[in-house]
């Protein structure tokens, strides 16, 4: 009996043929699941051919029959598996959901052998022993020593047993991360509140609107619902009145994958964390951070401690200050309980209007979703002479994406660049950049296609999505890795956009999130939503006074995901038998405030348990802010933020130049020496508490 979820006319399935699209992009008008199997399939069948043709070849290995020829391979895989991942984050159903099952399995199969073939491994090992005598560009050297520690860390050189106990390990942590995925989402799915008329007490006009959207979206008409997409708690959390539906909501947002049900994730943790152990000592490496650090910026376990318990101690002492404060502000209004974590947002927003006369909703009507996607490009075309024009001709995976097509200096094409920014129970949550072509030169001109998916809440009934602060900021910060896709400018598949080390690839998008708050952008773009009137000085002053502020509060609940992320992966994995005892007792060692949680607990920290990208990794965001902050640095000194000279050096040492640079030569090219480590502190307000410390 045939597979319902497959058709196998490669004729018929547009996955399989070219597509004739304005700029060949993904017909997702065409695309159904049923598609995706068959053409898995062959992109597998096809990729493993070209593998083998590599493999056997008679020749000696030369640095176009093996490496080049892996650049060249793999591309029907690439091309399916972009759009089959952007659907399974950005636009699922329970078929493509229960096909991602089988795929990611099937994907760790097919990878094994080749990452850990020996003949292939020795004939790239031949060209990087004699590297220095194959006359290479410093790109192409670039390639061959990252194609060498690809193979390497992947455990190519390990014996036969070994490799065999490692393709094990892979395949399950595949279905594992994969299940962790599916069980968040699920528990996100599964929950609402709905908000009668007496539970909207001091809500703003535009968080009501957005709950109003958010429950039609659902099919619930005329309703308006409280969801678990972070825009949708954190704003609640600031604004509520209600005390007990603050509780209610925070709670449900915290136990996202430990309520117990077929939803849980503590025991794929506990598999997780045993077989990433494993790996690494398979591989001679005492811990999984060893092995995972060792190809970073940071290097060592002991050096992410370090940058993470400098910025702790000032940020702690922050916190408890302010925690203090606003325990005194409840009691002054007659409050006889004790500030609990669904309390903080509420008060501090209290003590903000009391220290800078400014609360969010008073700046909310001025960040228009669309303005500040024209600010976005606006700042892009200003630093980098790029200009964006919206496109209606090419086919979206969902009625809000939407598509513009970016020009360079001379009105060439570069790429188009998607916008998902709405929230719906088909995304997950979050926000993110992806891909799906990325940009290269090896075959021809190959113009990246970049996607920036978000979460924002919807407007109701014809009004546009208003974003907080922190949304506006998250905007500029996916463009920003959008940039760093788009900008790229090598030749090399392996080396672009984004494919940088984890701790230098937030330093494009956290760069860019520095012109969202500059007063020039914000006095151009942030116009009323109804009047169009310009932001007002005195507000944009306030907005500006008070950036810095509840900083000790964010500063924690991030450096503490980031060591509890550290200490998961550092410790014998036998010591998080018990995840909740393990999370507690390691905020217990660090002197965790009650009254704030973890930014991602450990049930619901996709980033470190639904793949690999960031295991012992998260510290990498407050590594690259070290170099962002010292990095904008450069364009105050020259007295212009949009300064020509600094930002042609940025363009090309840090935008367009992919992974074809050392992260740290590339950097200190651009600012001439190491970053300031110091700048970190000082963007966020804490050099005055790290000196007491």
């Amino acid at each position: 009996m045939s597979d319902p979820r497959q058709t196998t006319d490669s004729e018929t399935n547009p996955l399989l043929k070219a597509w004739v699209t304005t700029f060949a992009t993904p017909p997702f008008d065409e695309i159904k699941p049923e598609h995706f199997l068959p053409a898995f399939e062959q992109a597998f069948a096809d990729h493993s051919a070209e593998i083998a043709a590599i493999t056997n070849d008679p020749a000696a290995p030369d640095f176009a029959n093996t490496i080049t020829a892996l650049e060249r391979s793999g591309k029907l895989l690439s091309k399916v598996a972009a759009v089959f991942y952007d659907l399974v984050s950005a636009h699922s159903n329970p078929a493509i959901l229960e096909i991602d099952k089988d795929v990611s399995l099937r994907m760790a199969r097919h990878w094994n052998p080749i990452m850990m073939n020996a003949v292939l491994f020795g004939r790239i090992a031949q060209l990087h022993e004699n590297r220095t005598d194959l006359g290479l560009s410093p790109e192409q050297l670039r390639l061959l020593e990252r194609t060498y520690t690809r193979f390497h860390r992947a455990g190519a050189g390990l014996s036969e047993d070994a490799k065999a106990r490692m393709a094990e390990i892979n395949e399950r942590l595949a279905q594992l991360g994969t299940g962790f995925s599916h069980h968040l989402l699920g528990d996100e799915q599964d929950w609402v509140m709905e908000l009668g008329e007496a539970d909207r007490q001091g809500l703003p006009e535009s968080f009501v609107a957005a709950a109003k959207a958010a429950a039609e979206e659902r099919g619930m008409d005329g309703k308006a619902i409280v969801t678990l997409s972070r825009s949708s708690v954190e704003q609640f959390l600031k604004s509520s009145a209600r005390r007990d539906l603050r509780e209610k909501v925070y709670k449900a947002f915290i136990a996202r994958g430990d309520n117990g049900n077929a939803n849980d994730n503590n025991e794929t943790i506990v598999e997780i964390l045993k077989l990433r152990e494993e790996s690494a000592n398979l591989l001679g490496y005492p811990t999984y951070a060893a092995y995972r650090l060792e190809d970073s910026m940071a290097k060592t376990p002991d050096a992410v401690r370090g940058l993470l318990e400098r910025v702790w101690k000032p940020a702690r002492a922050r916190a408890l200050a302010d925690r203090d404060e606003m325990q005194a502000l409840i009691t002054a209004e007659g409050g006889n309980f004790k500030l609990s974590p669904w309390d903080w947002r509420f008060y501090a927003e209290k003590l903000r209007l009391q220290r800078a006369n400014f609360d969010d909703s008073a700046i909310k009507p001025y960040l228009a979703l669309d303005n500040m996607i024209a600010a976005a490009f606006d700042c892009a075309t200003r630093l980098f002479g790029v200009t964006f024009e919206e496109r209606k001709d090419v086919p979206v995976w969902h009625p809000d994406v939407r598509v513009w097509e970016m020009k360079d200096r001379d009105g060439k094409h570069k790429a188009l660049f998607y916008g998902d920014y709405f929230a719906r129970p088909s995304k997950r949550s979050g926000a993110w950049m992806t891909s799906l072509r990325d940009q290269q030169k090896l075959d021809g001109d190959v113009a990246p296609l970049v996607l920036n998916i978000c979460n924002f809440a919807k407007g109701a009934d014809g009004e546009p999505s208003l974003l907080s602060p922190d949304d506006a900021r998250t905007l500029f910060h996916e463009f920003g890795h959008g940039l760093h896709g788009m900008l790229s400018n090598v030749t090399y598949p392996s080396l672009s956009g984004t494919s940088v080390f984890t701790d230098f690839v937030e330093l494009p998008s956290q760069l860019y999130e520095h012109w969202q708050e500059r007063p020039e952008v914000l006095q151009k773009f942030a116009r009323h939503y109804r009047t169009g009137e310009p932001l007002p000085d005195d507000l944009l002053q306030r907005f500006l006074a008070a950036r810095k502020f509840n900083q000790g509060f964010a500063t924690v609940e991030f450096v503490s995901s980031a060591l509890i992320d550290l200490e998961f992966h550092t410790q014998p994995a036998a010591a998080a038998q018990d995840v909740r005892a393990f999370e507690r007792r390691e905020l217990e060692k660090i002197g965790m405030p009650e009254e704030i949680a973890l930014r991602h607990r450990p049930t619901q920290f996709g980033h470190i348990f639904t793949g690999d990208h960031y295991a012992a990794g998260y510290y990498s965001y407050m590594w690259s802010e070290v170099m962002d902050a010292d990095a904008f640095g450069a364009f105050e000194e020259a007295g212009d933020i949009f300064d020509p000279a600094v930002a042609k050096r940025l363009h090309d040492d840090i935008y367009a130049s992919g992974g074809s640079l050392d992260p740290e030569a590339a950097y200190e090219a651009f600012r001439g020496r190491p970053p300031e480590p110091d700048a970190l502190l000082r963007r966020r307000g804490l050099l005055d508490n790290a000196k007491a410390a």
